[in-house]
């Protein structure tokens, strides 16, 4: 039991750090890079640049009327994050598949406070090498793929018969 209260405790603090490291980036590129100036590092394999996304991942959607883009990245976006929220718990999710929903929700949920704030996500970070780069995004966006991505694996291993105990309740029915 205490093992268990231990993982919780660890990811809580993950999921709290994720939001307040995202939120207080956020706020350092509002002021520092608000001008428009581009930052450029490492040879300009990092950028850091100022924009405002009225869209979801990489802008997709930036061009629908206002009325659409607020129900579908606010509301929409919203309950999503609560029923995963809410699957987690009540299904007892456990080892990398609540890892992975933990580090979306994290994401998830700094980038909504955005939206439902601002009415944009705020977006800072570029890389890349030459003309082959990465759109805009931010410290949310990356706990949001990085969280995809162990859910995946995770789905992978599992349909693979790789560590079912990882994936199901505590206490099968």
């Amino acid at each position: 039991m205490r093992h268990r209260n231990s993982i919780r405790l660890v990811l809580l603090i993950a999921v709290v750090s994720t939001i307040g490291c995202d939120r207080v980036t956020k706020h350092v590129a509002s002021s520092v890079l608000a001008d428009g100036a581009v930052h450029s590092y490492l040879a300009d394999t990092v950028r850091l640049e100022y924009v405002e996304n009225t869209g979801g991942f990489l802008g997709l959607g930036a061009d629908l009327p206002g009325a659409w883009r607020t129900t579908l990245f606010t509301a929409i976006d919203g309950i999503v994050l609560l029923v995963m929220a809410v699957a987690a718990v009540r299904l007892r999710w456990r080892g990398w598949l609540l890892t992975g929903v933990c580090l979306v929700l994290a994401g998830g949920v700094s980038n909504w406070v955005d939206r439902v704030a601002r009415g944009t996500v705020v977006d800072f970070m570029n890389v890349g090498v030459g003309p082959l780069r990465t759109g805009v995004f931010n410290i949310a966006d990356v706990a949001i793929m990085v969280g995809v991505a162990v859910l995946a694996l995770s789905g992978f291993r599992s349909t693979h018969g790789e560590s079912p105990s990882d994936h199901g309740p505590e206490h099968p029915a």
